[in-house]
Order: structure tokens, then sequence, then C-alpha cells
């Protein structure tokens, strides 16, 4: 049993004072307002829930700066695929394991408590299953593992290269499987992470897989959470509609059972019919800032979407930089760049940080099937506790708190982390950042001399 003493923190019922949380088994078996410190008791200063990140391609954190290079012809997602693949054809299992337990640490030192790896490198670079199915899998579950982060895994259904079923392109070889080998991978991965993960599936895309194999990869789901990638960039939304008549949202709405299970990611293309009809259907959109920004994605529709009560929740992606704060505050600025308008993502009369902290920690728990995203009861023990002495925060109070950490802080903000009550990061550390980090450079530099980076 581990308690927690907080001077301030937010509880489902708001800001309170002296809250004091107990931690049993990994899950917040109480709290208490007003509660005074008792002997053993960890003193701690600003206590929020920490969010679960909804979308990582880890092994891409080793590609940060080498796609920022401008080509001879306009560059585009479509342009950074093209390093992306050389990459993907690179990695070793002990490379992915090394490059996920650095992104982990930073997403644990970020204020992330828990993270949905969407993960599609399953194969060895011939393109051949390797003799442990899992083989990549359980080098994820190994790196979250050591650096204490919780895991919801998504092993990628990928088959196709576009609409209509084309064949997959040989630099996709590492992730291409038909259904059959995709169940015993889903059966594998379950197998291999027993209790430690929760494993998911994830449909790459609606250009990766044809209507039959959708519903094949989502039968395998049960209860568990349904990830897609879905109207990330303007090609892919004309490309459906010459497919299918209609746009990629629309489609899948039209042709499969969305509900609270799924998360479309991204899915920054929509018009005004679409995003009504996804908050109608209780899926998160996950939302991917940073990312879109530096692929030049464009900018998810929020303010119609959170109007219609919309939920959403965000993700790391790419991995090109790794910060809650920054995540919230593009997500923010995306809107008030598009409609030249400030505070677009505020409810009327309140705090904009405070909106975008309860949406994304809400949305991230439910992406991530994870009983997290408050500090309750029962919830699993995700927990931030933020500097108060920090000069970032001095005379502010409650949301101003949050308004400050995601619009004038810093991640230097965040003291300490709890991922499933265990604690991981102190004093904005976490634990093993050097042993972790060095194993992170080992990779970086073998994989410059392997791909020419």
């Amino acid at each position: 049993m581990t308690t927690l003493h907080f001077e301030r923190a937010l509880i489902p019922e708001g800001w309170a004072t002296n809250v004091r949380i107990r931690i049993d088994g990994g899950t917040i078996a109480s709290v208490e307002r007003d509660a005074a410190r008792e002997a053993g008791d960890e003193r701690c200063g600003i206590g929020v829930p920490a969010i679960g990140n909804l979308h990582s391609h880890a092994f891409q954190r080793a590609m940060a700066g080498l796609t920022e290079k401008r080509g001879e012809a306009a560059d585009s997602f479509w342009t950074w695929r093209d390093t992306m693949y050389r990459f993907a054809l690179a990695v070793t299992p002990d490379d992915v394991e090394a490059i996920a337990a650095q992104a982990y640490v930073e997403m644990l030192e970020a204020g992330y408590g828990a993270v949905a790896e969407f993960h599609y490198l399953h194969h060895d670079v011939s393109g051949a299953p390797y003799a442990n199915r899992a083989e990549m899998a359980e080098r994820i579950g190994a790196a979250a593992a050591e650096a204490g982060l919780g895991l919801t895994l998504l092993p990628v259904f990928y088959a196709r290269s576009g609409f209509g079923g084309a064949p997959a392109l040989v630099e996709q070889r590492r992730f291409v499987n038909d259904l059959d080998s995709y169940a015993a991978l889903v059966a594998d991965c379950r197998r291999a992470l027993g209790s430690s993960a929760r494993v998911g599936v994830a449909p790459h895309s609606l250009r990766a897989a044809t209507p039959n194999e959708l519903a094949g990869v989502v039968a395998l789901a049960d209860d568990a959470p349904v990830h897609i990638h879905i109207a990330e960039q303007t090609g892919e939304v004309d490309a459906c509609v010459a497919w299918s008549g209609v746009r990629p949202v629309q489609w899948l709405l039209d042709h499969a059972e969305v509900d609270a299970r799924w998360c479309l990611v991204h899915a920054t293309h929509v018009d005004e019919r679409e995003g009504l009809a996804l908050a109608r259907s209780g899926a998160v959109a996950g939302l991917c800032p940073i990312t879109e920004a530096n692929l030049g994605d464009g900018v998810f529709p929020a303010r119609s979407f959170l109007d219609a009560a919309g939920r959403f929740g965000v993700g790391t992606d790419s991995n090109v930089e790794i910060t809650v704060a920054g995540e919230l505050r593009m997500l923010e600025y995306g809107q008030r760049l598009t409609i030249s308008a400030r505070n677009v993502c505020a409810r009327r009369g309140g705090s904009t940080g405070a909106a975008l902290f309860a949406g994304a920690a809400a949305g991230g728990a439910q992406a991530l099937a994870r009983p997290a995203g408050q500090l309750a009861p029962g919830a699993a023990a995700d927990i931030v506790s933020l500097n108060g002495d920090s000069p970032l925060v001095a005379g502010r109070a409650d949301d101003e708190i949050l308004d400050a950490w995601i619009f004038g802080g810093s991640r230097d903000l965040v003291d300490g982390v709890w991922s499933s009550g265990r604690r991981v990061v102190s004093g904005g550390r976490h634990a093993r950042r050097e042993a972790i980090a060095a194993r992170f450079g080992e990779a970086l530099r073998r994989l410059a001399a392997a791909t020419g980076a």
C-alpha cells in the first residue's frame, strides 16, 4: 500500500486541498480531501491524472529530425514515407526495444501514464515471420516494462497498398499479413504479453485492407480496442471518393459498427456531416497535432466536433517530439490559426487548458481501454505531480495551473509520475534515463550507418 498526499489535486469533483490518495496493487483504492498528512505519506505538490497517449509508432523516434531536408519535388506525407520505409527495413529487434524504451521514458517524463502502440513492424527484413511470430511485440512489451509505462498493444493489419485491393509494395513487406496469419499474430501477442498489456486490433487504414479484410480484423477484437488511421491526407480522401463514391469516415461509419471501442486516428479531413456522425458514434477522434503539423496533414475541425460532444484524445504518432503540453497547445493553436479566434476549445466562460486536459484524459483512457483518466477509486494509479514551487505557477490556482503548464510552461513542470502505482519519475527524471539513453544512442549510430541517414 502506497499513500500520496497532495497539497492540491484535480479530482472528479474539481480541485481540492490536502488530498490523500491510497494506492493498492496499481489501482487507486481511496481518495480523501481535506485530509491531514500522516506518517509514511509521500508529500507531493499538485496532483493531476496522467494522460494516456493514444497513438504511437515507437520506432519512428529514431527518425526525428531526419526528414527536414527539402527535396527536388514538393514534399508531403508521401515523400516522408520514403525515409520511414528505409528505417523500417533496417531496424532489428534489439533496435526496436532500445528505441521504444527511449520513447517510453520520454513519454513518462512528459506526463503520459500509458501508451497505445500502433505496432506494424512484424516480420524480418525479408518479410518472413520470425520463428517467434510475436518477437517484435515482445520487444515492445519489454521496453514498456523496463520503462514502467502502461501498454495497450495494437497489432496492425496491413495487406494492401491502396484502395481497391492493390497489392502491397515490396518496401511494405515487414508489415504484411493475410487474415489467417494476422489472427495467429494477435493470438500470439495476447499469449506473450498476458496480463501485462491490453491487446486490441488495428486495421491500418481503409487503403490497406479490403472491406472483407476489415470485417475479419474487427471480428477478432471482441471487447478490445479497435484503432484505424483515417482521412489523414487529402490525397487519401480523394482516392477513397474515386474508389467508393464517399469520403473515408463516412464510408467507415456506413460499413462498420463504429462504437466506443473505436479510435479513428487523425480523422483530419472530415466534413461537417462526418464530424457530427463521428461524435454520435461514441468513438474517439485520435488527434496527433504535432505530427500532423510536421507532416503537413492539416487541422482537425475541433470546434464543431466538441460542440457535438465529440470525444477526443491525443497521441505522439511519429514521436518527432514527445510532450503532453505541446500536443494540447498545438491542438488549440491549430484551431486559432484556422478560424482566427482564441480559446476555441474552451467551454464558454471556462479555461482552455482545463477543457483540453479533461477531454484528452477521458478520451485517452477510453481509447486505451484503461480504467484511468481521473483520480478516483477504481482507476489505474496513473498520476502526475506538478511542481508547486515552480515560478511558472507562482500565484496561480486550480485551472490556471493547467493553463500555465500548457500555454506558458514546459515539461520541466512535471515533477513525479506514477504508472499503475509505480513511481517511475522523480524530480522530473526517469529512474533509468541514462542507461536507456545509452542503448538508444548505440541504436541510432548503427541505423545511421545502415541507412545512410
